[in-house]
Formats: C-alpha cells, sequence, structure tokens
C-alpha cells in the first residue's frame, strides 16, 4: 500500500463499518408507484450477486485448503481474511451507481423483460469494446498503484460500454443487463479462485477457445508475475500485444493433474456454537475476520446450519488413533 494514499484509496463508506448499507436507504425511499420491473428488481439481483460471490469464496477456500488442482501454494492467512472482509463493497457502489443512472439515463427505467436484439447487441459490444485495447491500457495504469476505490470505478466505467450502448441505442432488456452482470461476476469469480477447472477436453476440442477464455491458472500469473496475462477474460490481446506470460500452458497443465494433499494431523478449530460454523474461513467472508458475537440476522441461517449438522453426521469419518 503506498505510504502516502491518495483520496480515492478508501471506500467513502469506511468509517460507517457495518452501517454503510445505508447508502442504499434511497431505494426504500423511493415509492415504487409507476416504476419499471427493473426498479422492482434491483434490490433481489443484489442479493444474488452477493449469494453468488459468497459462495466463490467459500469454494475457493475450501479447494485451497483441499489441494487438488490448486494452483498458487500460498495458504489463506489471517491478514488475507482481514483484507476481504469488505469484499461486498463493490456491490454496494454498483447498486448505487446503478439507481444513479436508472434515475438520470432515458430508456433506463422501462426495460423490457427480453428483446432478441437487446441481448446480440450487448453480446457483440461485450466482445469489441469490453476487453480491447482500452481496457488493456486502463488495466496497465491501475495496476501500477494501489487504490481500490478508484480502480473500481475505472471497472465500473469500462464494464457499462455495452451496457450505455444497449441503453442509448433503445435495444437494452432487463435480461440482458442482469445476464451481462452476472457473466461478469462469474468469469471474474472464476479467474481467482485458485484452483483449475477448465478441463482440457474443451480446448482439444475447439482449440480456439484457448483466445477466447481465459483460465484460473492463467490470470493468477497477472498476481505472481507481474506484467502479464493482463487481458480479463479474453488472452487474445495479450497475444497480440505481446503481453502473454510463455508459462500460461505449462502452469495450466501443471495445476490440471496436481492430487489432492493427504495431511498426517489437522488441527480442527474448536466451535462454540453450531451458528459459529459462519466464522470460519469457509463461512461468511464478512465475519471471518471478526470474534465470535451472538448476531440476530445469522439465525435466519439455521436451515443451513441444520443441514451442514447432518452431513458432518453422515460424511465425517472418525480418525484412527492407533491399534
Amino acid at each position: 500500500m503506498a505510504s502516502k494514499p491518495g483520496i480515492l484509496t478508501d471506500w467513502p463508506w469506511k468509517s460507517l463499518g457495518s452501517f454503510k448499507f445505508i447508502a442504499y436507504t434511497h431505494y426504500n425511499n423511493q415509492r415504487w408507484e409507476g416504476e419499471g420491473p427493473v426498479y422492482v428488481l434491483f434490490f433481489p439481483f443484489l442479493l444474488w450477486r452477493t449469494l453468488h460471490n459468497q459462495i466463490w469464496i467459500s469454494l475457493a477456500r475450501y479447494r485451497t485448503a483441499k489441494g487438488n488442482n490448486r494452483i498458487v501454494d500460498k495458504s489463506i492467512e489471517f491478514e488475507q481474511v482481514d483484507r476481504e472482509s469488505n469484499w461486498d463493497d463493490q456491490i454496494l457502489l454498483n447498486g448505487i451507481l446503478f439507481y444513479v443512472g436508472y434515475m438520470i439515463l432515458p430508456g433506463a427505467a422501462h426495460m423490457p423483460l427480453w428483446r432478441t436484439d437487446g441481448s446480440i447487441a450487448p453480446s457483440l459490444s461485450l466482445l469489441t469494446l469490453s476487453f480491447s485495447s482500452p481496457f488493456l491500457d486502463c488495466h496497465r495504469a491501475i495496476t501500477s498503484v494501489i487504490h481500490p476505490f478508484a480502480e473500481h470505478l475505472a471497472y465500473f466505467l469500462l464494464f457499462s460500454i455495452p451496457l450505455l450502448a444497449g441503453i442509448f441505442m433503445r435495444k437494452n432488456s432487463i435480461a440482458a443487463l442482469f445476464g451481462y452482470i452476472s457473466y461478469i461476476d462469474f468469469m471474474n469469480n472464476m479467474g481467482h479462485c485458485n484452483f483449475e477447472l477448465i478441463p482440457k477436453m474443451l480446448f482439444s476440442i475447439f482449440p480456439p477457445l484457448k483466445y477466447l477464455m481465459y483460465t484460473p491458472s492463467y490470470h493468477s500469473l497477472h498476481h505472481t508475475r507481474f506484467r502479464t496475462n493482463y487481458s480479463l477474460f479474453m488472452p487474445i490481446y495479450d497475444y497480440i500485444y505481446g503481453t502473454m506470460d510463455k508459462s500460461s500452458d505449462a502452469l495450466y497443465e501443471k495445476s490440471l493433474i496436481r492430487p489432492e494433499e493427504l495431511l498426517h494431523v489437522v488441527h480442527l478449530t474448536h466451535l462454540v456454537t453450531p451458528q459459529s460454523i459462519y466464522h470460519l474461513r469457509l463461512g461468511f467472508a464478512s465475519l471471518a475476520s471478526k470474534p465470535y458475537t451472538y448476531r440476530w440476522y445469522v439465525w435466519a441461517m439455521w436451515p443451513v446450519t441444520c443441514g451442514s449438522i447432518m452431513l458432518t453426521w453422515t460424511y465425517g469419518l472418525s480418525p484412527e488413533i492407533g491399534k
């Protein structure tokens, strides 16, 4: 982190702590009469994004500990858990910016649920605009410094190009809007999951796919060997501009065949109550960095807690100390 970070380093609501979600009070205070379906589905979609990202976080941490197909041999330390406790800030920021766009952009308030031409246009612009030369140039500039808030602002502007194009052409739809954002979330989470899951058979059946879709091992080199593999989702631009890491293919094949690690001794953290499972690293990322205390909203997870207990009883193995 820079010794003297700029004004766009921290999130604006950092001082609010857990009360940062009061930024969504504008949504609750708005009258719903006369609003289009996109406004009604706005908040449920943000909840879906939160669930989607949380699933990837838990899965990535589980597979990193398990070891099979792992890419980077670095355990998840407490510092990383603390650093990632505010992972939902980018969803909060996107929600505010989407609301601003809904209020000021003509045609954004009354989009239809589906239209064929409104789904094809964003897909084409996704391939031709979002991940072309402007993105690589911006990505290089962003990765040279650490400014999380400014970085997410720049990413939002880049990724909104297809959405704005569809809105201004009056060709956008709710399905295209939510589908496009879900695609971005899926690819971004997959690229940072630290385990290889793309089967080699896909590239054997369709070799050009290697240049159209990145893999987790490919993007991991962008973080471990800087100034390489800048392209997000589509490696073809790294091949064009000469920024592709030469060890990308070797790392992919090595990670794909890596076996699971079998440990001789495992230290199990003593759980206080069944609800404390959500404070583990595999649990809620926002709670994993905090001491266990009673939180009323965790009681809503009791069905999941009971299901976890049943799975543990069913598939748990008793250790053999000796014969």
